[in-house]
């Protein structure tokens, strides 16, 4: 495999992180990046749940809210996002984190920087990784994924499942994977066309799914519900993945050495 624009044998900084329920993997080419990002993701949680606190709706609504002019950064990214696809805001939250995280990174000057929020993932690298998709034990689609080059680059990537995920789902799909210009929006609109997979016939709720995802401002999504397949839009490239795949361990360029931080 061809990588483009370092040395193959550049050294890769890999740190997984726990934040109360949330496991974010960090990736990087810079160590002070990573350092950045966790500080980063650390500051916004404890600025998003002294938020909550004082306004117990936002965490519990499962429709758009009110952008407050007042609010903090997170809390106006996430509601911008719930509004955008009309879903709750809680919705976007794994997503934002992500994107607040890259962008700690990149103002690092990380040449990779690649944040992974419980299968949400924010990235900008200037070589190709793979994504695994999991969905569920017996789907026949376990051992496909897609390869995300430089020039598809920044990018957001997020996974919703009625049957895999503890989030909560309307839908009946197996998985919604969604491609876009950020984490936050791949997650919100993650949820939206989940929501939408609905119906005793999986051909006819893919499309339901499909023509949700037209509604809004995606690069792509796939959609698999049973034995069936749905695609819109652009779509990196699918790949073979020969180890199952699992949704907590997303492959990103390698699976060695993650080392976690308590």
């Amino acid at each position: 495999m061809k990588h483009v624009g370092i040395p193959l044998k550049k050294r890769l900084f890999k740190v997984r992180r726990r934040f109360k329920e949330a496991s974010i993997l960090f990736q990087s080419d810079k160590q002070s990046a990573i350092e950045a990002a966790v500080r980063a993701v650390s500051s916004h949680s404890a600025i998003l749940d002294r938020y909550i606190q004082r306004n117990p709706n936002f965490a519990k609504t499962l429709n758009p809210i009110d952008n407050e002019p007042s609010a903090p950064p997170i809390v106006k990214a996430m509601a911008t996002v719930a509004n955008n696809v009309k879903v709750g805001p809680m919705a976007a939250v794994a997503g934002v984190l992500a994107d607040l995280a890259l962008e700690a990174m990149l103002n690092s000057q990380a040449t990779i920087a690649i944040v992974e929020d419980g299968g949400e993932i924010a990235a900008s690298s200037q070589r190709d990784f793979n994504i695994g998709l999991y969905a569920g034990k017996t789907s026949i689609f376990n051992q496909i994924g897609f390869k995300i080059l430089p020039s598809d680059c920044p990018i957001g990537v997020a996974t919703s499942s009625a049957t895999v995920s503890h989030a909560t789902s309307f839908g009946e799909a197996e998985a919604v994977t969604v491609f876009a210009n950020t984490a936050a929006l791949a997650d919100g609109a993650a949820t939206a066309i989940c929501n939408a997979v609905t119906g005793k016939n999986e051909e006819t709720s893919i499309q339901r799914g499909l023509n949700r995802a037209k509604q809004l401002k995606i690069k792509g999504t796939f959609i698999l519900r049973g034995d069936y397949a749905g695609t819109y839009g652009k779509l990196p490239q699918l790949v073979k993945i020969k180890s199952k795949p699992d949704l907590s361990r997303i492959t990103l360029l390698d699976r060695s050495s993650i080392r976690t931080l308590i």
